[in-house]
């Protein structure tokens, strides 16, 4: 009986972190379906409630197979408006089977690593709990590979 309630004990001890970890994850992945989401749905305002002001985005894409890889920057400003009409019209015919795949990789108390898989390829994430809200920070993406 003692042993029981030595495990219980612990149980109701470590719950609270438990809990505390779940939610993080859970504001983690909030926070990068709002970012494909924005640009998937032409919602921007996903975009100021997920990214912050004083993001660092940088991208790797070709034109076409035949071409190098390209190099951009993108402001906060910049995603901002591209969320507002880049998919205006459904144009990138954007439906329930295309690519929205989130993969988690580490979260610890105010830092937080993530990986989106999306229609225009793959995005790497940095994000930083502010005031208790996690906001994406840093983006490094490229087009998919051959």
């Amino acid at each position: 009986m003692k042993l029981r309630h030595a495990v219980l004990a612990l149980a109701l001890l470590f719950a609270p972190q438990v809990a505390s970890a779940q939610s993080n994850e859970d504001g983690v992945r909030s926070a990068v379906e709002d970012y494909v989401e924005a640009l998937y749905q032409v919602d921007p305002s996903r975009i100021e409630r997920s990214v912050s002001k004083e993001l660092v985005k940088f991208g790797y894409w070709k034109p076409d197979a035949s071409q190098e890889y390209g190099g951009s920057p993108m402001t906060y400003d910049q995603l901002h408006r591209l969320a507002s009409g880049w998919n205006r019209d459904n144009r990138n015919k954007i439906d329930e089977s295309t690519p929205k795949e989130i993969v988690i990789f580490d979260v610890l108390d105010k830092t937080a690593v993530a990986k989106l898989t999306a229609f225009w390829g793959i995005d790497y994430f940095q994000l930083e709990k502010i005031d208790g809200k996690w906001m994406i920070r840093h983006i490094l993406w490229q087009s998919h590979p051959e």
